[in-house]
């Protein structure tokens, strides 16, 4: 069974998804499910809801919910100020499985134009890039997430990842993964657009060739409607480039059939 590793409910600030409905979307496309919600240190939505929750309270409201088929994880916002912080907070509890992503860089969050401000696209990408290599060096996580993140917001003419231009910095960035025995995730939020999809071809033929042999794959939805999204195409994506699907129990890695 495939697991839709990366989702959000209303643990996360960004999300009101109720886990039952997610569950039963996700076994209606026979799909395990991981939740992964949101720990970003001292941020906060538009509504000022901070990206944290507890730990103990979220096991708590969902362990009769975990088991084969669901599993319980975090997804930690990684940058300088927050490292310490993630460890205790991924200690506080038994997670399955931890994604470590960028979401801020510079202190700024990149889903909002105030990043963006006076910087061109490569000045920008290349920050977002030379942060995450500095933090998945060091950081404590199973699946570095969403590496192409950034696109979904830049406001240039082509926001896409590009790896032509930015080879050496995502090079930087997959080599660390591999050494460290880490995991890239594959992630679905963008499968809708061929291009998006295309444009991470050479990114994970990369990783092939530096020696990454496993992707998480996860939807990182906020609704109910987005769990396990275009997932027949990200199986195949997967397959084609000779990489094997994951999820994490108990923070161990499960290969996928």
């Amino acid at each position: 069974m495939i697991f839709d590793s990366h989702m959000h409910t209303k643990f996360s600030a960004d999300s009101d998804m109720p886990a039952t409905d997610a569950i039963a979307k996700a076994e209606s496309l026979n799909l395990g499910v991981v939740f992964t919600e949101h720990f970003d240190y001292g941020v906060t939505d538009g509504h000022g809801k901070n990206f944290s929750f507890d730990p103990a309270a979220y096991m708590n409201e969902y362990k009769n919910l975990r088991g084969d088929k669901v599993r319980l994880g975090v997804e930690v916002g990684l940058r300088e100020k927050s490292r310490s912080i993630n460890e205790k907070f991924i200690a506080q509890a038994d997670f399955d499985f931890v994604i470590g992503s960028i979401h801020l860089v510079d202190d700024l969050d990149i889903y909002y134009p105030e990043f963006y401000a006076d910087k061109d696209k490569p000045t920008a990408y290349r920050k977002y890039f030379a942060q995450m290599a500095t933090e998945a060096e060091i950081a404590d996580f199973d699946a570095l997430g969403h590496i192409d993140y950034i696109c979904r917001a830049a406001p240039y003419d082509n926001p896409e990842i590009d790896y032509p231009s930015f080879a050496e910095e995502i090079d930087a960035v997959l080599k660390i993964v591999v050494d460290r025995g880490k995991v890239l995730e594959l992630n679905t939020r963008r499968f809708y657009s061929e291009r998006a999809v295309n444009e991470l071809v050479p990114v994970y033929k990369k990783y092939r060739e530096l020696g990454g042999r496993f992707v998480t794959i996860g939807s990182d939805a906020h609704k109910v409607s987005a769990v396990g999204n275009c997932f027949t195409r990200a199986v195949d994506f997967v397959r084609e480039l000779n990489l094997t699907p994951v999820t994490f129990c108990e923070r161990k890695l499960e290969i996928l059939e």
